[in-house]
C-alpha cells in the first residue's frame, strides 16, 4: 500500500510503502514545540520504504530522551516534514496530518504522558499509554 504525505505548498512530498512501524502521539515538550500544539502525532516508517521529492532544511536538537533529533522542514512554507532520532536513523517519522488520507492511521501509543496536558485524553482502540 502506498501512502503519500506532502506540505500545503506541495514543495516536499514523501511516498511511503507498506505498513508503518509505529503510529503514536507524543506529549513531550519538544514535540509540543515542534508541532505548535499540545502534542504531536506521527507515523514512522523504515527509511528504506520512504522516497522523497523536493528539498528541505534541517535542524538538530536534543530530545527529552537526550538523543539528537534531526528535523527536516520545508524551505518554502517552514512546516516540519519529517524527523529521525540519532538513536534510530533508519526510521523516518512523518507528521500524521501531512498524509493525503490521515484517517487511515490510528495511534497505538501515547508517550511522555507525564507531560500530557490535564485537559487532554487520548482514546481509541488498544492504545498503550507510557509515561
Amino acid at each position: 500500500m502506498r501512502k503519500v504525505a506532502r506540505r500545503q505548498c506541495g514543495h516536499v512530498c514523501f511516498e511511503c510503502e507498506g505498513d508503518p512501524l509505529r503510529v503514536s502521539v507524543c506529549h513531550c515538550l519538544d514535540c509540543q514545540r515542534r508541532s505548535g500544539s499540545a502534542f504531536a502525532a506521527q507515523v514512522r516508517f523504515s527509511g528504506k520504504n520512504v522516497t522523497s521529492k523536493g528539498t528541505w532544511h534541517e535542524f538538530v536538537r536534543v530530545a527529552d530522551s537526550g538523543a539528537n533529533v534531526l528535523q527536516q522542514f520545508c524551505p518554502r512554507c517552514g512546516t516540519g516534514v519529517s524527523y529521525h532520532s540519532a538513536n534510530a536513523p533508519e526510521i523516518v517519522a512523518i507528521p500524521l496530518g501531512l498524509f493525503e488520507d490521515p484517517y487511515t492511521f490510528e495511534p497505538a501509543f501515547s508517550v511522555y504522558e507525564h507531560r500530557r496536558h490535564p485537559w487532554l485524553a487520548v482514546t481509541g482502540n488498544n492504545i498503550e499509554h507510557q509515561d
